[in-house]
């Protein structure tokens, strides 16, 4: 490899290829020019600072480190590297240092395998180009860098600890007698308390539980990472949702009693800690001053049942975190298994309560969770509800997505927050990305299919940071967050901001008509005296599914419709953007007392392509209220209103149209309702009886919040 990188060197010398900046760099190291190396690396770091790329300078700080160690190494690499690494880290400060730190670590043995299976497939294709061989080269650098930054984590640890007290076996005893265990790191250079960042979570692992807690030490808070119930130190019961509400709030008022803080905390962090921090705003302990949650959760709304109907997606997380003190990682990435089980139980035809004698392992939260079909007490005590949100008197920054699969969670959180406190200073953050995407300090540029606009990439941590310098220490808002509501607008590669949803975009009713229009019904303007449209679904059939609304893929090269009924309406020829959420109202007629159903919605383009813009999953007797269920009269009319849907944000193209899909649900990833009345989790198969005959109507409607450009 040294002898071909120095070969590309010679060839780019000689013009016969155009070499960048940075391949330059990863040439001479891999050609062993050292010296010649620093001066590359130092041009590339240079360059990056000049376009204001901190984060593309920072990434090439493992390269100097090793280049330079091999120019000072005097035949003693690892004491060269360490006084390097210690030289350059003592010129930064504590935050530099942080955010510096992350980029020395990799998989050094998948850069490995990735630089041999290059090697290999390059050297049995004949002679090399030399782009190839510039690949190869950069990899063969790559590889270099990472094994000798493999060193670095006592060197790292060393410089963190010279720079915080860092506490990493924290007892919290909580007023119920509770005992959590908690990391607490500050600066030692603090001369007064400290306002106190806090995560509340689950999801256990040291290592990453220091480093989030250095991470907020590093930008002046006492970093504090909590661990739930019966988690690590922890001796008490592990009871995932059941206990947040106290724990947290437990856990912030100790935090407000330590010398170390100056009596405020902030909370922040996403899914089960986004959820924890909500659950922390049912008691508003005095000491908490503000709240980030990501992609927070609604135990009981968003999973693990949504509007109603229990999912199968969560089925082995109670596996995962309450199977032992930190996670059980072998269990839950047995993809295999999980896989297998939901279809297994389809086949089978048992009832849903008995998905976990199919899979053989008792499940007892899922059981536990199974008693409570509605939206009950049980549910509504483990975050605020309904007048609860009206006490809720501290800035809040929701940041969730538009494929995120706890957004109907994250939304619900918003809307009711508004709802009892209109002038509440809450602010919604959200662009196209999915679960782990807006939780990350770089979004994935492809979310299914669908290529992000770069505009849509925002560091959550760094926004987060921003948000608590705003609240805590009187700093600017962040500059992204212009207005309540905030949001990239899919297609347009910019953001728009709105004071709330429905100034956002104007809502529009379409009707479900029973003409045709091409391959679909028509998606009227006006309801049309159609005769209803007829679907017969035989429940007792498991070698067929409904409908499948899930987006995943977003983007597809077309839809084909076996199930349920697709309604299309015209071309929208003027710009128009889909922004909002949408709603509607089925007016159906059923042979049973209720039905689960899904209404998906999507852009249909000019080329035949569709992508999926959000969805809704419910069941028909609680779409009045989720906390009470009003069964169906068969053989009667029944208007079904339908609202708790996921926000989108698209500028579609001109000549797209919306095409909708309504259909009965019948798969594997979900509760199968029978129609009987029961509870659906005891329905079996030998309750399908005769098929449901369910009719449409053509007075049902949807209403799509619509802006015309």
């Amino acid at each position: 490899m040294a002898v071909l990188s120095a070969r590309v060197l010679s060839a780019g010398a000689a013009g016969q290829l155009d070499v960048p900046v940075a391949g330059l760099a990863q040439l001479r190291i891999a050609a062993r020019q050292d010296r010649e190396a620093v001066d590359a690396v130092r041009e590339v770091m240079d360059d990056a600072a000049a376009k204001g790329d901190d984060e593309r300078a920072r990434r090439w700080v493992p390269y100097l480190i090793y280049v330079q160690s091999r120019v000072d190494r005097k035949d003693r690499f690892d004491q060269a590297y360490a006084a390097a690494f210690e030289d350059y880290f003592a010129g930064l400060d504590d935050l530099e240092a942080n955010r510096t730190q992350s980029w020395f670590g990799g998989d050094l043995a998948r850069a490995k395998a990735d630089l041999l299976a290059a090697a290999s497939r390059l050297g049995n294709a004949g002679p090399l180009a030399l782009d190839d061989a510039l690949g190869l080269a950069r990899r063969q650098a790559f590889v270099d860098v990472l094994a000798a930054a493999s060193r670095t984590s006592a060197l790292i640890t060393a410089d963190e600890n010279a720079r915080y007290i860092v506490d990493e076996d924290v007892l919290i005893r909580t007023p119920d007698g509770v005992t959590l265990s908690a990391v607490v790191a500050r600066s030692r250079k603090a001369a007064s308390p400290l306002p106190a960042a806090m995560q509340f979570t689950i999801y256990t692992v040291p290592t990453a539980s220091r480093a989030t807690a250095l991470q907020a030490a590093a930008r002046g808070y006492a970093g504090v990472v909590v661990d739930a119930r019966g988690k690590r130190l922890s001796t008490d019961a592990i009871r995932p949702y059941e206990t947040e509400v106290d724990d947290a709030s437990a856990a912030v008022d100790w935090i407000a009693r330590q010398s170390w803080n100056d009596g405020r905390v902030a909370m922040y962090g996403g899914s089960y800690s986004g959820f924890a921090a909500w659950a922390a705003t049912k008691r508003m302990p005095s000491a908490l001053k503000t709240i980030v949650p990501y992609a927070a959760a609604i135990p009981g709304f968003g999973l693990p049942m949504e509007n109603n109907v229990f999912l199968s997606a969560n089925y082995a997380w109670p596996f995962y975190v309450a199977g032992n003190r930190l996670l059980d990682d072998a269990i839950y990435s047995d993809r295999e298994r999980w896989q297998r089980l939901p279809e297994a139980w389809y086949a089978s035809g048992r009832p849903y309560r008995e998905i976990d004698r199919v899979d053989g392992t008792p499940n007892p939260s899922l059981q536990r969770w199974l008693s409570h079909p509605a939206y009950d007490s049980y549910w509504q005590a483990m975050v605020p509800y309904g007048g609860d949100f009206a006490r809720i008197d501290i800035p809040v920054l929701t940041i969730t997505g538009y494929y995120d699969d706890g957004q109907i969670s994250a939304l619900q959180y918003f809307k009711e927050h508004l709802r009892h406190r209109p002038d509440a200073a809450h602010y919604l953050l959200i662009g196209p990305y999915d679960h782990f995407g807006a939780q990350a300090p770089f979004k994935p540029r492809n979310v299914g299919g669908y290529d992000i606009d770069p505009v849509a990439q925002f560091d959550t941590q760094e926004i987060t940071f921003q948000w608590l310098d705003h609240v805590l220490h009187g700093g600017p808002r962040p500059a992204l967050l212009r207005d309540r509501v905030n949001y990239q607008l899919m297609g347009a590669d910019a953001w728009h901001h709105a004071s709330s949803l429905e100034d956002a975009a104007e809502a529009t009713t379409l009707h479900l008509s029973g003409n045709a229009c091409g391959l679909y019904h028509c998606l009227a303007p006006s309801a049309t005296p159609t005769a209803p449209l007829v679907q017969t679904v035989d429940f007792a059939d498991r070698t067929t599914e409904g409908h499948g609304y899930y987006p995943n893929p977003v983007v597809r090269d077309g839809i084909e419709v076996d199930s349920g009924f697709a309604f299309v309406s015209a071309p929208f020829e003027p710009p128009t953007s889909v922004v909002g959420t949408f709603a509607g109202e089925l007016k159906v007629r059923i042979n049973k007392r209720d039905f689960d159903f899904s209404v998906s919605l999507y852009e249909l383009m000019p080329d035949g392509k569709v992508m999926q813009l959000s969805y809704y999953v419910g069941r028909a007797s609680y779409a009045h209220d989720p906390a009470r269920r009003e069964l169906l009269t068969p053989g009667e009319w029944t208007t079904v209103p339908f609202e708790r849907t996921r926000m989108t944000g698209r500028k579609m193209l001109a000549g797209s149209r919306l095409l909708v899909v309504v259909d009965v649900l019948k798969d594997a990833r979900h509760q199968v309702n029978m129609g009987t009345g029961w509870d659906v989790s005891d329905e079996s198969v030998a309750d399908a009886k005769e098929p449901l005959v369910i009719e449409w109507h053509p007075d049902s409607s949807i209403q799509v919040p619509l802006r015309r450009e």
